[in-house]
C-alpha cells in the first residue's frame, strides 16, 4: 500500500469510484504487460478505459486486459466507431451479445462518420443504457462540417435524457477537429455554451494534447473530465490537475 506524500497544499480532488473528474484513457491496443504497468503505477487515477475504434473486435487478448482493467476499478468501454459500424451493417444485436461476452462495461454512441438519421443516436442510447454503460458522443470526426455549437448542446443534453452516464465531446486523437481549430486551439465559445447548457460534470471533454489539458483544467479545475488521454499521459495530467506542473501552478 503506498502512502502519498502530504506536505504540499494541493487542490481537493474526488477519489475513485468518481462520476466526476474522470480521466478517460484511450487504449490503442496496449499489450497485456502494458496494461499492467499502467495500472500499476496509476491505477487509482484512471476511472474509464477506451478500447479505440474497432481495435476490441481484431484483439485476441481483449477479455485478459478487459479483466485486468475491471480488477482496478476501471470501466472499459468500446470506441463509437465500431457501435457506428455494427448499427449500419445492421448487427447491432450481434455487437451486444459479443459484448456482454467479453465482459464490456459500457459502449460509446458516436454519429462521428455521419451516417445516423435524426434521432438515430438518441433511440440508440435509450436502448443500449439497459444493458451497458453509455457514452454520447456530440460531434462529427470530418474537420470540414461546420460546428453549431447550440447543436451539440442540444445532442448532449439529449444523450443524457436518453440514458447515457456521461456525454463525450468530439477532439478526436488528434485534437484538431470538433473542440479545436485545425491547429488544436481550444474553441472556447464552443466549450462555453456547452458549460453554460449542459452539466459539465457529465461532460468528458476529449483532450489529447498537453495545452488543451492544461487549458480545461484552468477553466474548470481539477475535477474537470479530460478524454481520449494517452495512457503514458495519466500520471502528467494528474499533475496538471493538481497544479504540480507549471502550466497550471498557482502561487501561494
Amino acid at each position: 500500500m503506498w502512502d502519498r506524500p502530504d506536505f504540499l497544499r494541493l487542490p481537493l480532488r474526488t477519489a475513485k469510484p468518481r462520476t466526476s473528474g474522470i480521466t478517460h484513457v484511450l487504449d490503442k491496443g496496449a499489450s497485456a504487460a502494458s496494461v499492467e504497468g499502467l495500472l500499476a503505477a496509476a491505477a487509482d487515477l484512471v476511472d474509464v478505459v477506451k478500447i479505440g475504434w474497432g481495435i476490441g473486435y481484431l484483439d485476441r487478448s481483449l477479455k485478459q486486459r478487459v479483466a485486468a482493467y475491471q480488477r482496478a476499478g476501471v470501466i472499459v468501454c468500446l470506441g463509437g466507431t465500431l457501435t457506428e459500424i455494427a448499427v449500419a451493417q445492421g448487427e447491432l444485436d450481434a455487437l451486444r451479445r459479443w459484448a456482454a461476452a467479453e465482459d464490456i462495461d459500457a459502449l460509446e454512441v458516436s454519429n462521428g462518420l455521419g451516417w445516423m438519421a435524426p434521432g438515430q443516436q438518441r433511440a440508440l442510447v435509450a436502448e443500449l443504457s439497459a444493458d451497458f454503460v453509455v457514452l454520447a458522443e456530440a460531434g462529427v470526426k470530418d474537420a470540414a462540417v461546420p460546428v453549431a455549437a447550440a447543436e451539440w448542446a442540444d445532442e448532449m443534453n439529449a444523450g443524457l435524457a436518453a440514458g447515457a452516464t456521461w456525454v463525450v465531446a468530439e477532439g478526436r486523437e488528434s485534437g484538431t477537429v470538433g473542440l479545436y481549430d485545425p491547429d488544436g486551439a481550444v474553441r472556447a465559445p464552443l466549450v462555453e455554451e456547452i458549460a453554460g447548457t449542459v452539466p459539465v460534470e457529465r461532460v468528458i471533454f476529449e483532450a489529447p494534447v498537453k495545452a488543451q489539458q492544461a487549458w480545461f483544467v484552468r477553466r474548470f479545475g481539477a475535477d474537470v473530465n479530460l478524454g481520449n488521454v494517452a495512457p503514458d499521459d495519466v500520471l502528467a495530467v494528474e499533475t496538471l490537475r493538481l497544479g504540480l506542473r507549471a502550466d497550471t501552478a498557482v502561487r501561494p
